[in-house]
């Protein structure tokens, strides 16, 4: 009996071990597979139509919390510099009190960009989602999309995977709190994002055709 407990507990740490690193594997492939498309100056950044700025949380007064502002921020940079026409901001709305998108566009019109200019994605709930979506229904296929460095290689991958055109825009413009958890926490969501790639999984929600390059998103039914 004590035999067959030490061989199964052997196995089952070997197995950890090699699931251990396999997730490392993984996020070392995701990192060095999206390093060239990453750009940390704007004068760097390739033109394009579209800045995606993909969601953090929201303040219960409505505030940006210090990352969303960063990523915001950092995409209002492009725009003002000229490098892109039209924002794409992609958050969580799933509940009628938390509204990503909207706070960040609050904040984008308080810094003088046109209502125009900015389309909402309210449905971006993961950043497998948000990609997802600015393809399918805002039919975006090249874009620059703004986040904190750790994050960016995940949202390019799925990005490259979905056969997008995408680059990234790191927009650090200071030290987090919880960085160290945000980079372990990246660990496991980057097995997560494998997998939905991986059985091809659809977004929480779809919806209509809204064409990033058509109409201000006012025209199309609410």
């Amino acid at each position: 009996m004590l035999k067959h407990l030490k061989k199964f507990i052997a196995v089952a740490l070997i197995g950890i071990i090699l699931l251990i690193c396999g997730v490392y594997a993984l996020s070392h492939h995701i990192e060095s597979s999206t390093k060239d498309q990453t750009f940390t100056r704007s004068s760097k950044v390739p033109e394009v139509y579209t800045v995606i700025v993909l969601g953090a949380s929201v303040r219960a007064n409505g505030n940006l919390s210090t990352m969303l502002e960063d990523r915001v921020a950092s995409a209002l940079k492009l725009y003002n510099e000229g490098r892109v026409t039209r924002f794409l901001l992609s958050g969580d709305n799933g509940t009628a009190s938390y509204n990503e998108p909207k706070a960040m566009k609050a904040y984008l019109m308080d810094k003088g960009v046109p209502e125009d200019d900015i389309f909402l994605d309210y449905a971006g709930f993961d950043t497998y989602d948000s990609m997802y979506r600015a393809s399918s229904v805002f039919n975006v296929k090249e874009a620059i999309v703004v986040t904190q460095e750790f994050h960016l290689p995940r949202a390019l991958y799925i990005a490259n995977k979905l056969d997008l055109t995408y680059y990234g825009f790191v927009g650090d413009k200071r030290t987090y709190q919880r960085e160290s958890a945000n980079k372990r926490r990246e660990l496991l969501a980057n097995v997560k994002a494998f997998l939905e790639l991986t059985i091809n999984k659809e977004p929480t929600y779809l919806g209509p055709k809204i064409p990033i390059d058509g109409p201000p998103q006012s025209n199309y039914p609410q």
